[in-house]
C-alpha cells in the first residue's frame, strides 16, 4: 500500500468549512477521525491547523475549552455522526452555562435520508435536536454556502452577543460534494460593533459610585475582557473587588483590593451584600457561584452585561446597563475622573479587604480544614504564572479556588455552574496547547480524573508538558457526605483506586507520590524541569501539611 504524504487538495464542503473558520484565527482543532467526518480533516494540514486527536469526544469538548480560555478564539472540535457527537455534547453543556464560545462540527445524514431508520451506521433518530436541545443554536445546513454562511453567524455571535456553543451540522453527501466559492465568501467578517452603553445611565452609575461610601465591585465572567478598566474603577473608588470563579484573577488577586474568587463563602458574600453601592459587571449571580439562592444585596446594585435580560436575573438592579464591560467601565470612569471625587482612604480599605480575606480563610477551615491545609501547600508549591486547571473536586472548589491567588483571568479554567467530572485533564492539555509559555497543571481528585484519564496519551502524543496533582480521598468522599447527610448507609463512593504513579508512568509519563508539604514542593520542582506527562499523588488521608498552617 503505497502511504500517502500529503492529502490531495479536492476542494469540498467540508474544507470551505475548515478554510472560513481558519480565515477567524483559528489554528488548532479537537476532536476524533471517523467515518463520516473525513473531509473535515482533509484540509488541516494545508490549513495550518493542528489536529488534537483525544480520547473521548467530551475530552475534545473540553481540551477546546481550555485552549479557547487562552486565545480569546472559540474552541473547534470536530465529531463524527451519532455517538461521536453525543459524547460531545457534555462539554457543549458545560460551554452553555459557562458562557464560551465553542462550535461544534458534526456530519449528519445525508439529504433525503432524514429519519429514514434503516440501520445505517451512527444512525440516531434526530442529531440535530438532541444537539440544539443544548446548544446557543443548532443548524442544518443544505448548501456550501449555508455551510460558510453558519461558520460567519458562529463568529458574529461570539463577537457580538453572549457566547455560547453552536453546533453546525453538514449532511454527508454535502460534506463530501465538491464545491466552488468565491474567497471573498470565505473571507474573515468585520461585524458591527456592540452598541455604546446609554451615557445617561453611566453618568447614573458613576454618581451613585462617587457619592458611596462603602462601595464593592462583583466581578463576573463577562469583565475577563476588561481587567484594566476594572482595575481603574477600583483604584478610582478604593472599591473592593470579590469575583466569581469565572471572573477569577480579572483583578490580580495579590492586589490589596483584591478579595478573590470567594463569594461561596458567607465572608466574601456578605462583603458584596453589605455595601452601599455593588457594582455587578457580566454575572447572572447564580446558585452554583453563590452557594445559595440569591444574593439579596441590601444597598444600591449597579449592573452590567451585554443583555438586558440578564440585568434582573436573580438580583434587582436599581441601575443596569447595556453594555460590554470595557466601554461601559471605560465610561464610568471617565465620568468619576470628571467629578468631584472625595479622597479615598487606601490604608482604610486595604484593611478591610485583609480582614476579609482573614474571614475566608477562617470560614475554610470550618468547612474543611483537611481540604484548606491541603490547597495551601499546593499553592505555595506551584510556579507563580501557572495555569491550573481544576475540576469538580472538594480539593478545588473547598480548598484551591479559595486559596491560589493568581494575576491574570482565566488562569485556573474551571466551570462552577455544569459541575462535571473529567474536565481538568483535557482542559489543561489545551491550555498548554494555546499557552506553551506557561506551566500547566491540573488539580483534581481521584473520583474526576477517572473520567478523563484516556488523555493521559493525548498528551504524551501531543508531547505536551503538563502536570497532574491528583488528591486521592478513596472515592466520591462528597457524595459519601450527601448519603450520611441523608441517612443512607455509604454506598457505590467507597471506590477501589488505581497505584497512580504507575499509571501515569505506563502510559509513558512520570509518576511521583507526595507525603508531606516538602515532598510536595520537590515533586512539582520536579516536574515542570522534567516535562513531559508528570503526575504527583497525594494520598489525602496520610498527607501531613501542617507546615502549611505556618
Amino acid at each position: 500500500m503505497t502511504q500517502i504524504t500529503e492529502s490531495i487538495k479536492k476542494v469540498t464542503t467540508g474544507w470551505l468549512v475548515m478554510e472560513t473558520i481558519a480565515g477567524y484565527g483559528v489554528d488548532a482543532i479537537f476532536g476524533i477521525p471517523g467515518t463520516h467526518n473525513l473531509e473535515f480533516y482533509r484540509p488541516l494540514s494545508a490549513l495550518g491547523i493542528r489536529p488534537v486527536t483525544t480520547r473521548h469526544e467530551q475530552g475534545a469538548g473540553y481540551g477546546s475549552d481550555g485552549w479557547s480560555l487562552q486565545t480569546g478564539k472559540p474552541g473547534v472540535v470536530i465529531t463524527t455522526s451519532g455517538p461521536g457527537l453525543l459524547n460531545a455534547l457534555s462539554a457543549a453543556g458545560t460551554s452553555y452555562c459557562e458562557s464560551r464560545p465553542m462550535i461544534i462540527l458534526a456530519p449528519g445524514p445525508a439529504r433525503g435520508a432524514e429519519f429514514a431508520d434503516k440501520g445505517t451506521l451512527h444512525e440516531t433518530k434526530d442529531q440535530l435536536a438532541a444537539a440544539a436541545a443544548i446548544v446557543e443554536w443548532g443548524r442544518r445546513v443544505q448548501t456550501a454556502e449555508e455551510a460558510v454562511q453558519a461558520v460567519h453567524d458562529a463568529f458574529e455571535l461570539f463577537a457580538t452577543t453572549r457566547p455560547r456553543p453552536v453546533y453546525i451540522e453538514v449532511p454527508l453527501d454535502l460534506l463530501e460534494e465538491e464545491a466552488d466559492i468565491a474567497a471573498e465568501v470565505i473571507a474573515p467578517r468585520e461585524f458591527a460593533a456592540i452598541a455604546a452603553p446609554d451615557q445617561a445611565l453611566v453618568a447614573e452609575a458613576a454618581k451613585l459610585l462617587a457619592s458611596a461610601k462603602d462601595p464593592v465591585i462583583l466581578a463576573g465572567g463577562g469583565s475577563r475582557q476588561a481587567a484594566a478598566e476594572l482595575r481603574a474603577v477600583a483604584e478610582r473608588l478604593q472599591a473592593p473587588v470579590v469575583s466569581t470563579l469565572n471572573a477569577k484573577g480579572v483583578l490580580d488577586e495579590r492586589h490589596p483590593l483584591a478579595i478573590g474568587s470567594a463569594l461561596r463563602l458567607a465572608a466574601a458574600r456578605e462583603r458584596a451584600q453589605n455595601a452601599d453601592v455593588l457594582l455587578v459587571v457580566g454575572s447572572k449571580l447564580g446558585e452554583a457561584e453563590l452557594w445559595v439562592e440569591a444574593l439579596e444585596a441590601r444597598g444600591t446594585v449597579i449592573r452590567i452585561d451585554l443583555l438586558e435580560t440578564q440585568l434582573g436575573k436573580n438580583q434587582r438592579a436599581d441601575v443596569g446597563i447595556v453594555g460590554e464591560a470595557r466601554a461601559t467601565l471605560a465610561a464610568i470612569d471617565a465620568e468619576l475622573a470628571a467629578s468631584e471625587l472625595a479622597p479615598r482612604d487606601a490604608t482604610a480599605a486595604a484593611a478591610s479587604v485583609e480582614a476579609t480575606r482573614a474571614a475566608v480563610r477562617a470560614e475554610s477551615f470550618e468547612l474543611s480544614a483537611t481540604n484548606t491545609l491541603l490547597a495551601e501547600a499546593i499553592a505555595a508549591a506551584l510556579p507563580e504564572n501557572a495555569i491550573v486547571s481544576t475540576d469538580s473536586s472538594q480539593i478545588a472548589y473547598w480548598g484551591l479556588l479559595n486559596t491560589l491567588r493568581v494575576s491574570t483571568p482565566n488562569s485556573t479554567p474551571y466551570m462552577a455552574t455544569y459541575a462535571t467530572l473529567g474536565y481538568g485533564l483535557p482542559s489543561a492539555l489545551g491550555a498548554r496547547i494555546a499557552a506553551p509559555d506557561r506551566p500547566a497543571f491540573t488539580v483534581t481528585g481521584d473520583g474526576a480524573l477517572m473520567f478523563s484519564m484516556n488523555e493521559f496519551i493525548t498528551v504524551i502524543e501531543q508531547k505536551l508538558d503538563v502536570t497532574v496533582i491528583v488528591v486521592d480521598n478513596g472515592g466520591y468522599a462528597e457524595i459519601k457526605q450527601n448519603e450520611l447527610d441523608a441517612e443512607i448507609a455509604p454506598v457505590g463512593v467507597d471506590l477501589v483506586q488505581p497505584d497512580w504513579a504507575a499509571v501515569a508512568t505506563a502510559f509513558g509519563g512520570n509518576g511521583q507520590r507526595a507525603a508531606n508539604t516538602a515532598e510536595l514542593a520537590a515533586a512539582v520542582t520536579a516536574a515542570v524541569a522534567g516535562g513531559g506527562l508528570q503526575l504527583i499523588h497525594i494520598d489525602q488521608a496520610t498527607f501531613d501539611a501542617s507546615e502549611a498552617a505556618a
